[in-house]
Parts: structure tokens; sequence; C-alpha cells
């Protein structure tokens, strides 16, 4: 049993069950120009409250200034791997829109956006790992962002490296079984 694998109560797509979020990248594997765009097709694609579509992406790959900006905002442990992915995007949602009416849904849309995409990055062969942890105000400075704009996640994105790159305490938590709630306890009521 590959404990990568999701085991589900129900079947799922292979895509979804065989996505994780990886802390060990492989540092030769680069991304040709164009390789993400199915990927933010995807997102693109995703629904939106009011077809607003409120998600914004900073697209960095590694060995680039806008990349080092946003490695330098992450906090604690990730600093230690995600500097390895091939591409560190910062997801960002629009929380007001240019006339300064509040989109309320706009986090959860650029949450749906970014499902979109992880899975599609999934079906294409990349692995993502998104993150909390990073300063949003360095992000907003380094990028210029207006106030309208909040940086809401990181994700690394690349192919899958070797556990002895990682320290080891990270290493134990690459290759522990996955591991979620029952779905019983997910479910509040049920009629």
């Amino acid at each position: 049993m590959n404990p990568r694998i999701a085991q589900t109560s129900a079947p799922l797509l292979d895509t979804l069950a065989e996505r994780w979020s990886p802390r060990a990248f492989d540092i030769e594997h680069s991304l040709p120009e164009g390789a993400l765009r199915g990927i933010f097709e995807a997102a693109r694609w995703a629904p939106s409250a009011k077809n607003t579509q409120p998600w914004r992406f900073i697209i960095t790959r590694r060995g680039s200034e806008s990349f080092a900006k946003i490695e330098a905002a992450l906090l604690g442990f990730n600093q230690t791997w995600a500097g390895n992915a091939a591409a560190l995007v910062v997801n960002i949602a629009e929380t007001t829109d240019a006339d300064g009416n509040k989109q309320p849904w706009a986090e959860y849309d650029l949450g749906q956006a970014v499902a979109h995409l992880s899975i599609q990055a999934q079906s294409e062969g990349l692995h993502l790992h998104q993150m909390g942890g990073f300063d949003r105000d360095a992000i907003r400075t380094a990028f210029d962002l207006e106030e309208r704009f909040l940086p809401v996640s990181v994700t690394a994105i690349g192919a899958i490296g070797s556990l002895d790159q990682l320290p080891e305490a990270l290493r134990e938590r690459e290759t522990a079984p996955r591991v979620r709630l029952p779905l019983e306890d997910l479910v509040l009521v049920r009629d």
C-alpha cells in the first residue's frame, strides 16, 4: 500500500486520491516556458460568485528575482524546503473590486481556483504544496500590491525530489500515512 494514496470511504478520481503535498522538491527540475499555462487555465475556469473571478496570481520561477522575494517572505521551516520547488506562486484574493465594492466571497473563490489548479497540476504530473506561513506585508511591499489585493497563500510547484534534502523531522512527515477526519465527523447535519 502506498502511504501517499488516500484511503477513502468512497471511490474518488485517481487524480484526487493521489494528490498530496510534498516538501521534497527536485532542485534540478525546471519548468519550460508555458508549462504552467494549463494549471492556470484550470484556475481561470473555476466557479466564482457573480462570475467576478476575484483571484490573482504572482507566478515565479526558481532563479528569478521575484522567486527570491517570495522565498524571503516565507516563515519558519517553509524556508528550509520551498526554495527547491521549480516555481513559487502567491495566491491573491481581490477583496474589493476596482470600483471599491467589497467582494466578501473573494477568499472562498480563490480557494476554488487554487483547488482547480492543484488537481490539474496533479493530472499533469506536477506536485504542489500550499503554505500559509509567510509574511503578507513583505509580499505586499515586495510586489507593490494595492490594498484591495490580499495575499492568502503561497504554493510551491515542481517535481518530487529526494527525501535526503530534508531535515529529519520533515522526512518523517513526508513518508507518514495521510490522515483525515472521518467523513461522519465533517457533516454537521444530514437529513
